[in-house]
């Protein structure tokens, strides 16, 4: 699947009420394509109706190919404008024609849908359809286009360029009979004079030809010759320019486009390409100047325009009707589980304060009418629940405000622990769907997918879409390629690009490559691209946002098929839903609750102990302890270099700490200023004032239930909304638009007028200026990434839990993040040496031992803090053997053989015995010896793979059996190998399991380090504060993230542990070459540390990558975490554009040079922690001489 896509969206940014509607214009374009239609269109939704209101129009058509996939954003910014959208699509017929269709009403529009959907889920001929392709037949359109009693689909033929070209289709118009009464001409070829009788004849809604100018010399006759041709036919001409793009200035990315999707290079595009730029938006005016001897074409766009009566507005949602116990209905049946779930939930009896809230919420839920909604949700968690074995899940995000999604349990905060703000969930000013989130088992997630589609069918369920667009890295490499550049040019170029994010690639960086960049050609190449950034590229299926309705979803969106197999999905994302107003269930997928799973099944095989996620024992003081020592390497949620250092700070003793550690490490509490003054309250270093109004205006304590619990510090979302609606005196409306204008604050700025109403109110109330403002900066914060308490208590439980694991049962918990892999924030070779320092044998791969799974394996007698099950570490006597899944290019199904065959005939001898009972190809043979995983033959990896490349490819047959005896003078002794010396042994482990347990590769150079003064990471602690020190490490993580001020972080490792540097944006961009490329470097800095943290300035930094060259012959391929932002960048909602930007519009340069460590904060992945999934690495792992690309993190 491809890599989550969150690229700021573009909109008109203007209120409409400033603005008076166009006055009606005397042409309507209906022949225009967005960059929705891929790689054609090089316009998208924002500059195409700009553009039209500026020239004049009041109404504008989109007619994308095969796709309504570009509709929604069109409607929304030409309602912005006050203009009115026309709703159509493109047909692009099986037979090689276009038509324009445009639905007259609700039913046609629901008809032209269900004909896309048609084409793109099935072939012509029934079988499943490839993803992104669509098969419409002339049938089809004719069988779609109308029905007794409902609207039309108004259809305009595009006339072929070529009007001698020859075209086949269905003879409708033929009145050749045989003796039977069938038509004897099924179908027709010809010219378009020729068919075009049979088309008008079984189309009944064709009623126009259209025509536009190709300035070719010949334009007057043709259009004269299509009048009359429509004449002749019953049909009218129709005016359109065709429009691809807003300007003229676009056609050349236009042509790159059409270049990249033909696959060829602009230079050879010929005829492909259009041959000039005139296929631009143009005004009414000009239209009626180019049609001025076609007056009734230019009538007829108006006409088409006007009959068309249909508004994306016009889509009621309706949610899916089911049949409830005893004839209840939806609400009754709902408020039933609602009490029922209480009493489970609160079996000591119900508090009051919670019973009137569930009293409020169902009430609200009935009034809005989504009783049906919330079942849904609790219909799919029970199914999860109710397979065997059970698949873990758990809702968060706003959903978790609410009391009834916990008596549901479909969440697990307590409403009468937290403080809810159930208008953040849903309200009645809210004029939009709920959101409820909830997470499974990442590896499990499939079959609650299956599930939805199987109960509801998949007419009436789809997965809505991703909108995969143009990132720099991949702009660079298709422009350049369409533009003639070598693949080396363009690799070069691509790999001067920070991560994946950016807006272009600047000349600046592009003159690191060496390239001359005043050459035409390559400035030419980066305006290309910088143009290609942010183009949508493709759709892809969201990460499981899943659609419901009663009738079929093809009335209301195309559906189409996805990459995967039995995956459908429609051509809308999740903004164009919710800007719809259609509700979306959400089902996620999350790494962590894959591995506690696993941990918790290796507990009840490994020490009987059946736990589940909410009979972990909790409060448990060593978990806490651990903690906050920063010890949070794999555990969810703080496992970043921000949250390890703030664990020690924050020093978390108690559930509810970790509710606020996870929420504290996020923008809207750092730009609100709100971290350091809440560390020092809680360490006592400041003293806990709760702000409060003038008397006059209010009681004293006004503030103290909504801030007491977080020591009088605003830190959650909740709670900066309480405090607008209570210091502020807020309406529920305006707290309403407060909220919404979180989601825009990044991309529009327009927060003057709120933060004028929310600080002024609450100066004038008494409040202290600049707590006013600090809690809107930190409402703007919430803007760009911010957690509410509910959901930040939703993740808390997953870190308690997670943190309990690695404390009490380091090797369990190991085991199961290995054996999730992808997920998480490190690779596999960081999570083993942490395991190894609490204290894991760690057991290598083995084809006598190992499972396709890293497993544990009994190695003493359990004995101390292990047998009283309840303090220590509990498994001392288990050791972790790594699985057969971590040799790089062994299939699953071949280590499955291996494996099967071991247990039915017992371990293997030799390589031949390996390779002859299991049937294991000789190439996958030979990756196991690579991988030196025949160990427990007493076979060395040398000998290994000597045995294993001196195998043939099959069993000797009993007819070769004299080939055996060996001539006279022949060696009669096996061949003995030398060992390899352990330097070439570490980088052959790297190279095939991306691990090595024998050495770090640092060890064998630290006789030279040391001898230059090098320090290691152990002895830092050591050196004298701020006093300047030599490091050098192998690069494991490189990050900038938007809220540490342009800093860039990077995380080196050597053989006693982990460096944390931080490189200050000047010297960032001075060494960029450095930061981006070296795999091991050596660093000049100045060491500083603060209660448990450890950080290095940098002053210098030196690429020190040939060094590795001195371990082997083959360059050691040290693998990078999965965090690392320089080839998997973290997507957070800060500007990911920041990255590439220099001179004064880049944010670092505001960077404030007294930044103190204790300042260096930086982002965490996003919160649901879903994963993506690499590509495997190809060819042997051997021939691999650069670093392995690390998996998008989320």
């Amino acid at each position: 699947m491809p890599d989550s896509d969150v690229l700021p969206k573009r909109t008109i940014e203007l209120d409409p009420d400033s603005i008076d509607a166009p006055p009606r214009s005397a042409f309507v374009e209906l022949g225009m394509l967005s960059c929705f239609s891929f790689l054609r269109g090089a316009s998208d939704a924002v500059d195409l109706v700009l553009t039209a209101r500026s020239l004049g129009y009041d109404a504008i058509g989109i007619a994308d190919a095969n796709s309504m996939a570009g509709v929604v954003r069109v409607h929304s910014e030409a309602k912005t404008l006050k203009m009115r959208p026309v709703i159509g699509c493109r047909i692009e017929t099986a037979e090689g024609l276009a038509f324009l269709a445009y639905p007259t009403d609700r039913a046609a529009y629901g008809r032209l849908c269900t004909l896309i959907s048609a084409g793109r889920m099935a072939t012509l001929d029934g079988e499943w359809q490839e993803k992104g392709v669509c098969d419409i037949s002339l049938p089809m359109l004719a069988e779609h286009a109308a029905k007794d009693g409902e609207g039309g689909i108004q259809l305009i033929l595009i006339p072929p360029r070529d009007l001698t070209e020859r075209l086949t289709v269905p003879g409708w118009a033929s009145n050749v009979v045989a003796l039977d009464g069938t038509l004897r001409e099924d179908h027709v070829t010809g010219t378009l004079s020729d068919i075009l009788p049979h088309l008008a004849s079984g189309l009944p809604t064709l009623g126009h030809l259209a025509a536009s100018y190709l300035y070719r010399g010949d334009d007057i006759a043709r259009i004269d010759r299509l009048d009359a041709l429509a004449r002749a036919n019953g049909l009218s001409l129709l005016a359109t320019n065709d429009v691809h793009y807003h300007a003229p200035e676009r056609r050349p990315l236009q042509d790159v486009m059409t270049a990249i999707r033909h696959k060829t290079t602009v230079a050879r595009a010929g005829h492909m390409l259009h041959a000039n730029a005139e296929r631009h938006l143009k005004s009414p005016q000009q239209m009626l100047r180019l049609f001025e001897r076609w007056p009734h074409a230019i009538a007829a766009a108006r006409t088409v325009a006007d009959a068309c009566n249909f508004s994306l507005d016009e889509l009621k949602y309706e949610y899916p009707e089911e049949i409830y116990p005893d004839g209840m209905s939806p609400q009754a049946y709902l408020e039933s589980e609602t009490w029922k779930g209480a009493k489970r939930r609160y079996p000591n009896g119900l508090p009051d304060s919670v019973k009137k809230t569930l009293e409020r919420e169902l009430a609200l839920i009935g009034k809005l009418e989504l009783a049906r909604y919330f079942l849904t949700i609790k219909d799919i968690v029970d199914y999860a629940r109710s397979v065997d074995p059970p698949i873990l899940c758990q809702g968060r995000g706003s959903a978790a405000n609410s009391a009834v999604c916990y008596c549901l349990e479909i969440t697990s905060v307590d409403p009468a622990k937290h403080q809810l703000l159930f208008d953040r969930f849903i309200s009645e000013e809210r004029k939009e769907p709920p959101d409820i989130d909830v997470d499974f088992e990442h590896e499990r997630r499939e079959e609650v997918i299956q599930h939805i589609y199987s109960k509801y069918g998949r007419h009436r369920a789809g997965l809505a879409a991703t909108v995969i667009h143009y990132r720099p890295r991949m702009a660079i490499r298709e422009v350049g390629k369409a533009m003639g550049l070598s693949e080396d040019v363009t690799s070069a170029l691509a790999r001067t690009v920070w991560g994946g994010w950016g807006k272009e690639v600047s000349e600046k960086h592009a003159e690191e490559t060496g390239m001359d960049v005043s050459d035409p050609h390559l400035r030419r190449v980066l305006r290309l691209t910088e143009q290609m950034i942010g183009m949508p590229r493709h759709l892809s299926q969201h990460v499981g946002g899943f659609i419901l309705t009663d009738g079929p979803l093809t009335q209301t969106v195309p559906i189409g098929n996805g990459a995967m197999p039995d995956r459908t999905f429609i051509e809308w994302d999740k903004d164009d839903i919710e800007a719809l107003g259609i509700l979306k269930v959400d089902v996620l997928a999350l790494g962590m609750l894959t591995c506690i799973r696993k941990c918790l099944d290796l507990l009840e095989n490994h020490h009987d102990r059946k736990l589940t996620l909410a009979s972990v024992p909790r409060e448990d003081p060593e978990t806490y302890a651990m903690l906050r020592t920063g010890d949070s390497l794999g555990v969810f949620q703080v496992e970043s270099r921000a949250q390890m250092n703030m664990l020690p700070r924050l020093r978390p003793r108690e559930f509810y700490d970790l509710v606020i550690q996870v929420a504290i490490v996020r923008p809207g509490p750092i730009q609100g200023d709100m971290v350091h003054p809440y560390l020092k309250r809680r360490r006592g270093a400041e003293q806990v004032q709760i702000p409060a109004p003038s008397p006059e205006h209010g009681a004293p304590d006004e503030l103290s239930s909504i801030l007491e619990r977080t020591l009088g510090v605003p830190i959650f979302q909740e709670q900066a909304m309480k405090i607008a609606l209570d210091a502020a005196r807020f309406s529920s409306a305006e707290a309403n638009r407060l909220r919404k204008a979180m989601a825009t604050f990044r991309s529009r700025g327009m927060v003057d007028e709120l933060q004028d109403m929310m600080v002024e109110r609450m100066v004038t109330r008494g409040y202290d200026r600049d707590f006013a403002q600090r809690c809107f900066n930190q409402i703007r914060g919430f803007g760009e990434y911010g957690f509410p308490e509910s959901h930040a208590a939703s993740f808390a439980h997953l870190v308690y839990v997670s943190s309990w694991l690695k404390c009490h049962f380091p090797a369990a918990f190991a085991c199961g993040l290995l054996n999730s892999q992808p997920m998480g924030f490190y690779a596999p070779a960081q999570i083993v040496r942490d395991a190894r320092e609490h204290g894991v044998e760690v057991l290598p791969v083995d084809v006598n031992h190992s499972q396709w799974d890293c497993t544990l394996e009994v190695i003493g007698a359990a004995r101390g803090a292990a047998q009283d099950g309840r303090s220590g570490r509990q498994d001392r006597h288990i050791a972790m053997r790594l699985g057969l899944r971590q040799v790089d290019g062994l299939p699953e199904h071949v280590a499955a053989a291996l494996v099967t065959a071991r247990e039915d005939g017992g371990p293997y001898a030799d390589v031949a015995e390996l390779r002859d009972r299991a049937r294991v190809p000789v190439g996958h043979v030979e990756r196991l010896a690579s991988a030196d995983a025949f160990g427990s033959m007493d076979m060395s990896r040398r000998q290994a793979l000597w045995d294993a490349r001196s195998l043939v490819g099959g069993m000797d047959l009993p007819l070769f059996a004299h080939a055996d005896e060996r001539d006279e003078g022949a060696e009669r002794g096996r061949a003995i190998l030398p060992k390899m010396p352990l330097s070439e042994e570490v980088v052959a482990d790297y190279q095939t399991t991306r691990l090595s347990l024998k050495a770090h590769p640092m060890a064998f150079l630290r006789a030279n380090l040391a001898e230059r003064g090098f320090v290691r990471a152990c002895d830092l602690r050591a050196r004298k504060f701020r006093s300047m020190v030599h490091v050098a490490g192998v690069v494991l993580i490189r990050q900038r993230p938007g809220s540490a001020k342009g800093v860039c972080f990077i995380t080196l490792e050597d053989e006693t542990g982990v460096i944390n540097l931080v490189v200050w944006p000047d010297l960032k961009e001075k060494q960029r070459t450095v930061v981006m490329g070296a795999r091991l470097m050596e660093v000049r800095g100045r060491v500083e540390y603060d209660d448990e943290v450890i950080h290095v300035f940098a002053h210098h930094m030196t690429d020190a990558t040939q060094q590795l060259h001195l371990l082997s012959d083959d360059l050691l391929n040290a693998p990078v975490a999965r965090a690392d932002h320089v080839n998997s960048p973290l997507s957070g909602r800060l500007n990911p554009r920041d990255d590439l930007r220099s001179g004064s519009d880049d944010p670092a340069n505001n960077a404030n040079p007294a930044i103190r460590p204790r300042d260096l904060i930086d982002q965490l992945p996003n919160a649901d922690g879903s994963p993506t999934r690499g590509s495997n690495p190809r060819g042997h792992p051997r021939n691999a001489r650069i670093i392995p690309k690390s998996r998008d993190f989320h």
